[in-house]
């Protein structure tokens, strides 16, 4: 009986212990929803267990689409349940009100980042750390078409000329599918905004038979084009250059381009607020990463140091300033979040 009831407290205290270690190390981690497939791969080489080496933090990161990220962020902080810590928001979302409804304000965080020379200088802010900056753009098979290659909006619109499935996103901001029908029906670059919703849902009626593909994530729009879905279509720099990295033929167009990007946004209430700062800290402080990360997926990166360090290839190939003057629309954040409730009204009766 004295035996027992000494095994019994050095038991208790040995379960207290594994216990206490275990909450320990259940604290170092930070969870982050990315896009997923070759944009989280090239997330985790460059930059996530990179961080886990230096720090000892793990970096959990979960799939969801873009959507789901700003209403699951929403839901989350709405209910006081908050289990991810940071995801990253569009750069026009991430500046628009109702963003500070579910972020945290990370200005008083980015005061060390300010002034920095090797940085840009919008790359901390309030609304989030910036990730990187890429482009929406139309993409195409160059071996599909016997006149040429397409070049522009109108011709994603030449059926003739350019035969073949076409693809569109399908997610909560419309905005780029409407401005692709309106530079298609002739509409200036710099007479593009205000959007005229109504003439960019006529233009797109008459190629809507021909749209093979609506995609919801960067993954859908990845396999449609393996699949032989669509020979041209919208979809994001990166993850067309992932499908060029697997030796797939495919093209783009910089004359045919949105100038888009994204922001790192901390949750309120993030469980590990903590250690997504310290995510945060880790990208701005590491050119190697954002390179890493920018060579593979072809982005340009908030660091100068990092372009610096990037491939000769994938420097040429990002949008430079003459690119950016004479094709690339630049998008107004304003008008945008200002009419985004306006566009879903139009667009959900529309797409379905």
């Amino acid at each position: 009986m004295k035996k027992r009831t000494k095994i019994k407290p050095l038991l208790l205290a040995t379960c207290l212990m594994l216990a206490g270690a275990r909450a320990g190390q259940a604290e170092e981690q930070v969870i982050i929803a990315t896009t997923g497939g070759a944009y989280d791969a090239a997330l985790r080489k460059f930059w996530f267990e990179p961080f886990t080496e230096t720090t000892g933090i793990k970096v959990v990161s979960v799939a969801a689409t873009n959507a789901e990220m700003r209403a699951k962020a929403a839901a989350m902080v709405k209910t006081g349940n908050v289990t991810w810590d940071l995801y990253p928001d569009g750069e026009i979302q991430a500046s628009a009100e109702a963003h500070g409804l579910t972020s945290e304000d990370l200005t008083e965080f980015c005061k060390s980042f300010q002034g920095r020379s090797d940085l840009v200088k919008d790359a901390c802010v309030g609304a989030g750390a910036r990730l990187f900056s890429t482009a929406t753009l139309m993409a195409y098979d160059p071996t599909g078409f016997k006149s040429g290659n397409p070049l522009s909006w109108a011709d994603m619109w030449d059926e003739t000329k350019f035969p073949g499935g076409r693809s569109f996103p399908n997610f909560d901001d419309p905005w780029r599918v409407m401005a692709a029908a309106l530079l298609a029906d002739g509409v200036a670059r710099d007479k593009l905004f205000p959007l005229d919703v109504d003439r960019a849902l006529n233009k797109l009626d008459e190629i809507r038979p021909a749209i093979s593909l609506w995609w919801k994530t960067g993954d859908q729009s990845v396999q449609g084009f393996r699949n032989g879905d669509y020979s041209i279509g919208q979809i994001w720099l990166t993850r067309a250059n992932a499908l060029k990295a697997e030796g797939r033929q495919i093209a783009w167009s910089k004359q045919a381009s949105f100038l888009v990007g994204d922001r790192l946004t901390i949750i309120k209430d993030a469980p590990n607020r903590g250690n997504a700062l310290k995510l945060i800290g880790y990208w701005l402080d590491h050119p190697e990463a954002q390179a890493g990360v920018c060579d593979e997926l072809l982005c340009t990166p908030p660091s100068r140091k990092a372009i610096d360090l990037m491939s000769p290839a994938a420097r040429a190939a990002l949008p430079s300033d003459e690119d950016i003057r004479d094709y690339i629309v630049i998008p107004d954040a304003k008008w945008i979040n200002d009419n985004a409730a306006m566009m879903l009204e139009r667009w959900n009766p529309w797409i379905r």
